[in-house]
């Protein structure tokens, strides 16, 4: 092989082997199988989907909430991540379940009511908050970087 032929068992990019294909995994190009067309399997650890997209009025509420502060930290609902899920049920009610940043958050009773309020004020319709008992973490927030000190 002369300088200026390439080993073609080399990824020209990046320099790695090429992987060597068994000749009984390569189908011939005229096969009468017919194509896969689903899409590839998602890798261990993704989901599969994403659930559907929010609504219009899902969106309205959780814009509303951004209005709701901790009185303690100084941040949203939203920003600290505590508002984990927004659903709008039939018969016409809203469901918002929510976390608190510690067990026994002496302000619980007073961001559950504000969380209502704010949620009323953009859908006109029953709403109930439920607490959910998981500890809350920075980690569940979607800039950490707001309470000001890195992990």
């Amino acid at each position: 092989m002369s300088g200026s032929e390439k080993d073609p068992r080399v990824n020209p990019h990046t320099g790695q082997p090429i992987p060597v294909e068994p000749a009984s995994a390569a189908a011939p190009a005229n096969a009468s199988a017919p194509a896969n067309t689903s899409p590839p399997a998602p890798a261990a650890g993704h989901h599969a989907t994403l659930g559907p997209a929010p609504s219009q009025q899902e969106l309205a509420i959780r814009a509303a909430l951004e209005t709701v502060m901790d009185p303690e930290i100084g941040l949203s609902v939203i920003d600290l991540g505590l508002i984990r899920e927004v659903r709008l049920l039939d018969p016409p009610r809203t469901l918002i379940r929510m976390m608190l940043t510690t067990p026994f958050c002496p302000y619980a009773p007073q961001l559950v009511e504000e969380v209502k309020q704010a949620a009323m004020s953009v859908v006109a319709q029953e709403c109930e908050v439920e607490l959910m008992p998981d500890p809350w973490s920075p980690d569940l927030m979607p800039d950490p970087g707001l309470l000001g000190y890195s992990f």
